[in-house]
């Protein structure tokens, strides 16, 4: 039994030898894909974060307000502000054309008076609050009648600007706008209530908000673009093997060689033994492979290093069952697939659909309800989830137990359903 065991692994070896094109696919396809992937998002990290993005300013204002914008967007190191273009002051209209063109991203535009017309709104709410105190101070002009219309700051974004991009920087405008409000109402109080020049309005944050990480070592473990790219595409390396996997299982049926090898009498069993020994150590190959691209090539292209400190034989762990679901998944559809046809392109369609809904591409908790449950029936979201499980959330063997059950379960009811349909196939 044995022997034949050997002899099957020996022959999917050399199946494997006379197809470089399936071997170029296996290995070299996966290592370009987590470079490119993991550049253009390291890249993108580094635009919003490092570099300065352009932003038409418009200030109509000239005042405290726009000021005090100018000072926070030049504080946040993320903008850069533009007032002129060609040594020619910039309009409204100038910045509305120049944004809708998609030369700049971002135009904000702070309306005449808004200074002045707010410290005259605060002076009425707070001469009004004080009136109705019988504290009004007689000596101050009454401004009760003037009518102050609303104001607004124009943002203006180019079309193609990402909604995420849109919401921070109108998070951020309004932040301002409410502290620059907020102030203006503790300094009318005081130029009313107060006597002499020491405050009397503790006018510091009392809330604030505190990022709590885990840490090893006193040091805080920050995720990065290869920490989820590594793990992401290995994933899908390793379950691209369902391609030349079911390719070979339709060959050897089409050509006669399946019948030649149960003839001989191999059991099935026994041949699809062979091909799971084979193909796992393509698997591993594939993992250790992306592994050494994030530990020792990644850092020359100016990327941050994976760390696998302590973490490898976990990660092999993952990988090895990962891959056993993988190969169960090739070995059904080989089995069940009647030509090359039906093989090939079902079990590419079907990786990149469990790798969509895996959470590979975009993250599980950033997709619709219903698609959030449609990920928990990938494989490829299970593997995920354990690889985060201990990259970055520092778990032991004991947390990554029942994705790796929920992996084994599905190479054992795969291989199963494929054993008992092509003895069923057999016996007709």
């Amino acid at each position: 039994m044995m022997h034949k065991f050997l002899m099957s692994v020996y022959k999917e070896i050399l199946l494997l030898k006379r197809d470089f094109g399936g071997l170029v696919i296996l290995f070299v396809m996966p290592l370009v894909l987590i470079v490119t992937i993991t550049l253009i998002q390291d890249s993108t990290f580094k635009t919003v974060s490092d570099t300065k993005i352009p932003v038409l300013l418009v200030d109509n204002d000239h005042g405290d307000i726009s000021k005090t914008v100018k000072e926070n967007l030049n504080q946040s190191g993320s903008f850069e502000i533009v007032t002129e273009i060609n040594s020619q002051k910039i309009t409204e209209s100038i910045a509305r054309d120049e944004v809708f063109k998609g030369k700049y991203q971002l135009a904000i535009v702070i309306p005449e008076k808004l200074s002045s017309d707010l410290q005259l709104k605060v002076n009425q709410n707070v001469n009004k609050i004080l009136s109705n105190f019988g504290m009004e101070d007689s000596t101050k002009v009454s401004s009760k009648n003037i009518e102050i219309l609303p104001k607004e700051v124009k943002l203006y974004f180019d079309p193609a600007t990402q909604l995420t991009f849109k919401n921070g920087v109108k998070s951020a405008i309004d932040k301002m706008i409410s502290q620059i409000e907020n102030k203006s109402i503790y300094a009318t109080f005081q130029d009313q209530l107060g006597e002499g020049e020491a405050p009397i309005f503790d006018q510091k944050s009392f809330i604030s908000f505190k990022e709590i990480v885990p840490k090893v070592d006193n040091k805080e473990i920050i995720p990065n673009s290869v920490q989820h790219n590594v793990p992401a595409w290995t994933l899908f390396a390793i379950f691209f093997v369902v391609v030349p996997l079911s390719i070979n299982i339709v060959k050897e049926k089409s050509q006669g060689t399946l019948v030649r090898l149960i003839t001989n009498p191999v059991p099935y069993a026994i041949v699809i033994l062979g091909k799971t020994a084979t193909y796992l150590i393509i698997c591993m190959i594939q993992f250790w492979l992306m592994v050494a691209v994030g530990v020792y090539l990644f850092p020359y292209l100016g990327l941050p290093v994976l760390d696998i400190n302590g973490k490898m034989l976990l990660m092999s762990t993952v990988a090895l069952f990962s891959g056993l679901a993988a190969i169960g998944f090739g070995i059904l559809l080989g089995t069940i697939a009647k030509t090359q046809e039906q093989s090939a392109p079902f079990g590419a369609t079907s990786v990149v659909i469990l790798a969509a809904i895996g959470g590979v591409w975009v993250p599980v908790f950033a997709m619709p309800k219903i698609m959030q449950y449609a990920s928990h029936i990938s494989p490829m979201n299970w593997g995920l989830n354990a690889f985060y499980d201990v990259l970055l959330r520092n778990g032991g063997f004991v947390e990554i137990l029942p994705e790796i059950f929920l992996l084994l379960l599905f190479f054992i009811i795969a291989t199963t359903i494929a054993i008992g349909y092509d003895k069923k196939k057999r016996a007709v």
